[in-house]
C-alpha cells in the first residue's frame, strides 16, 4: 500500500513542479501584455486567452500536489487537536464520500466536455482567439484524475495510520 501511495505522492509532485513553471510564463505574457497595452495601445484576444488558459493549467494540474503538501483551504477549528488516528479517521471519510465522488464526476464530465470540443473542432469565438480549445479542456479530466489519485494515496496512508498497533 505505501508503495502505491509514494507512487502517486512522486507522480503529482513531479506534474505539480512541472507546471509551477507556468506561472513565470504566466507573469512574462502578463507584463508584456500590459506593456503593450499601456505603451502601444494593442490588445490580443489570444493573449488574454493564453493567460486564462495559463491559470487553469496551473490550478488544475497542481491540485493533486497541493492537496499532497496539505496546502489546501481546510478548517482547522477541530482538526488541529485530533490526535493522528482521529486525523486519519476525517481524512479517510473525507476521500471517500467527498473526494473521490467529485473526482470521478470530474473526470467523467470533463472527458465529455474535452471531447464535445475535440469532435466539433471548437477554436474561440473571438477574432484572433486561440484554436483547439479541446487542448484546454483536457485539463480538466487530467487535474481531477491526479486529485483523484492523490484522494488514493491519502486513503492509504490513513489506513495504514489507523490500523497500525502503536
Amino acid at each position: 500500500m505505501i508503495r502505491i501511495s509514494e507512487w502517486i505522492d512522486g507522480v503529482n509532485e513531479y506534474v505539480g513542479k512541472s507546471v509551477s513553471w507556468l506561472s513565470l510564463l504566466l507573469v512574462v505574457i502578463i507584463i508584456i501584455d500590459v506593456a503593450l497595452r499601456y505603451t502601444f495601445h494593442m490588445t490580443s484576444s489570444a493573449s488574454f486567452e493564453l493567460e486564462w488558459h495559463l491559470f487553469a493549467a496551473l490550478f488544475l494540474l497542481s491540485a493533486g500536489w497541493t492537496l499532497h503538501q496539505d496546502k489546501h483551504v481546510r478548517v482547522d477549528v477541530f482538526y488541529q487537536r485530533f490526535s493522528d488516528r482521529q486525523k486519519a479517521v476525517v481524512n479517510l471519510i473525507g476521500c471517500l464520500f467527498l473526494l473521490i465522488p467529485l473526482c470521478v464526476i470530474g473526470i467523467g464530465e470533463g472527458y465529455q466536455f474535452t471531447k464535445n470540443a475535440y469532435l466539433m473542432g471548437e477554436t474561440s469565438p473571438d477574432p484572433g482567439g486561440l484554436p483547439a480549445r479541446f487542448i484546454i479542456k483536457s485539463t480538466i479530466p487530467v487535474g481531477f484524475l491526479l486529485l483523484g489519485l492523490q484522494g488514493v494515496s491519502i486513503i492509504l496512508k490513513s489506513l495504514k495510520t489507523i490500523l497500525s498497533h502503536d
